[in-house]
C-alpha cells in the first residue's frame, strides 16, 4: 500500500467505525437540534427581535447549532485515537513503513469529514423552518456557509489531534476540549449578539476563533447587510490562516503509544 493509497485506507476505517456506532453519529447531530428548537423557541419571546441580526432568536442561533455540532463532532472523533491506541492497533499502524503523518493524515480527514457532513446535515435541516435572507443568492450563500464549515471542521480536527497525542486519557482529553471549546462558543455570538457585551468581553470574542465561523455563517445565511459584522473576507482569512496551523500542528507530532499497554 503506497503512502498516497494508506490515508484512504484509515479515512474509510474510521468512517465505517463512526457509522457503526449509531449512538455517536445521531447524538452529534441531535443536540445541536434539541438547542435550537427548545432554546430558540424558549428564549424568542424574551429577547427583541430588533436586536438581532435574523430577527428571531431561532433564526439567529442556526449558526450557533452548526458550529456546535463541529465542535462535538471534533470530540467525539478522538475516540476511535484512543479506541485504536489503547487496542494496540495505533502501534501496529504506526510500524508500517509509512511514516506516522500519514497514518495521522487518514485517521484526521475521516473527523473533518464527518464534522462537516454532521454540521451541513444540521444546517439543511433547520434552514427550512427559519426566513433566511440569502443576500448573496440562494447558492453563494449556500457555497460560503459550507467553506466556512470545512475551515472550521479542519481547525477543529487539527487542535483534537495536537491534544490528543498529548493527553494520554480520552477523559483528560474530553476535559480539556471542554474547557476550552465551550466557553469559546458561548463567547463567539452563537447565543447572543457580541456588541451587548461589556467592552472586553467583545475584545476577547475577537480573539476567538470560533466568532469568526459564527460570523461567516451568519453573513451567508440570514444577515440583512454587512453592518455590526466582521466582514467576510476577515472572516474567511482568519480561519484558513488558523485551519491551517492548526492542521499542521495536530500532524506535528507522533502519538505517544505508552498507555494501556498499546
Amino acid at each position: 500500500m503506497s503512502a498516497v493509497t494508506a490515508p484512504g485506507a484509515l479515512f474509510l476505517r474510521d468512517i465505517r467505525a463512526v457509522l457503526r456506532s449509531r449512538s455517536q453519529l445521531y447524538s452529534s447531530m441531535l443536540m445541536p437540534l434539541l438547542f435550537l428548537v427548545f432554546l430558540g423557541n424558549g428564549v424568542s419571546e424574551g429577547l427583541s427581535p430588533s436586536k438581532l441580526s435574523a430577527g428571531s432568536f431561532t433564526a439567529y442561533l442556526v449558526a450557533g447549532v452548526v458550529v456546535m455540532a463541529s465542535v462535538f463532532s471534533s470530540t467525539f472523533s478522538s475516540a476511535s485515537y484512543y479506541r485504536d491506541r489503547d487496542s494496540g492497533i495505533m502501534r501496529m499502524f504506526l510500524s508500517s513503513p509509512h511514516p506516522p503523518r500519514v497514518i495521522l493524515l487518514g485517521k484526521s480527514l475521516a473527523g473533518v469529514f464527518i464534522g462537516i457532513v454532521q454540521a451541513m446535515v444540521v444546517f439543511v435541516v433547520a434552514a427550512p423552518f427559519v426566513d433566511f435572507e440569502w443576500q448573496y443568492g440562494l447558492v453563494p450563500g449556500l457555497v460560503m456557509a459550507a467553506a466556512a464549515v470545512v475551515l472550521l471542521n479542519v481547525m477543529l480536527s487539527g487542535l483534537a489531534q495536537a491534544l490528543a497525542s498529548r493527553i494520554q486519557t480520552m477523559q483528560g482529553f474530553h476535559l480539556v476540549m471542554n474547557l476550552g471549546l465551550f466557553p469559546l462558543l458561548f463567547f463567539s455570538g452563537a447565543f447572543f449578539p457580541i456588541d451587548n457585551l461589556p467592552v472586553w468581553l467583545q475584545v476577547l470574542a475577537r480573539l476567538n476563533p470560533l466568532s469568526y465561523a459564527v460570523d461567516a455563517l451568519e453573513l451567508s445565511a440570514y444577515a440583512n447587510g454587512t453592518g455590526g459584522f466582521f466582514g467576510l473576507w476577515l472572516d474567511f482569512a482568519v480561519m484558513a490562516a488558523l485551519a491551517v496551523a492548526v492542521y499542521a500542528l495536530g500532524l506535528a507530532r507522533t502519538p505517544k503509544l505508552s498507555y494501556s499497554g498499546a
